[in-house]
């Protein structure tokens, strides 16, 4: 009887690696290492902040550089406005709306193709949408990941930013397609 599961076992180890073999997709490892490889390509076109400045004052504009607000670096921000950090700052659970365009940056380095992925940023008759500040247990929050609230932590709440996003801070319905993306976004305190 051993002997005959032990052929089983074999047999189904061989017919598994077999099905595996012949499969063409990438692996997760090699996703995420495509990822990173966008993002550093990307990245290494500007200047690069490998830390939050102590005292969270920014360079501001388009020349400013990336911060890198994670310790993994899963996500990176270009300050282009920093709104009133010490007057406006988000509180938790405060309705925040905000509008955005954002970029595939997998397809940019693939195929230098840069054109908009999705967002509601140019289109007026688009609802504007909206997170809950730090306050995850709404699905209303955490569908949009954790990258996009970042910027709040440090900046006023109506700020704008460029923020490059790794799949693991993003939408939380696409974490798995381990896709990298760069956003355009505005943050402000009611719908418009």
């Amino acid at each position: 009887m051993k002997r005959i599961f032990s052929y089983s076992m074999l047999l189904g180890l061989v017919a598994l690696t077999m099905l595996t073999a012949c499969n063409d997709d990438t692996s997760y490892a090699d996703r995420l290492n495509n990822e990173r490889n966008a993002v550093n390509a990307y990245l290494a076109n500007h200047r690069v902040v490998m830390s939050v400045p102590e005292d969270s004052v920014f360079e501001v504009g388009e020349n400013a550089p990336f911060y890198r607000l994670d310790t993994d670096g899963n996500v990176y921000m270009q300050v282009l406005n920093a709104g009133d950090r010490k007057n406006d700052k988000a509180k938790t659970s405060q309705p925040i709306y905000f509008r955005y365009s954002r970029y595939n940056l997998s397809v940019w380095y693939s195929d230098g193709n840069w054109t908009v992925y999705s967002g509601n940023e140019n289109s007026m008759d688009a609802v504007a949408c909206s997170f809950n500040f730090a306050d995850y247990t709404l699905p209303s929050s955490s569908q949009w990941g954790y990258g996009l609230q970042y910027p709040l932590m440090f900046l006023g709440a109506e700020c704008e930013v460029n923020l490059v996003i790794k799949s693991q801070f993003g939408f939380s319905n696409e974490i798995s397609l381990v896709t990298p993306f760069f956003y355009h976004v505005r943050y402000y305190h009611s719908q418009i």
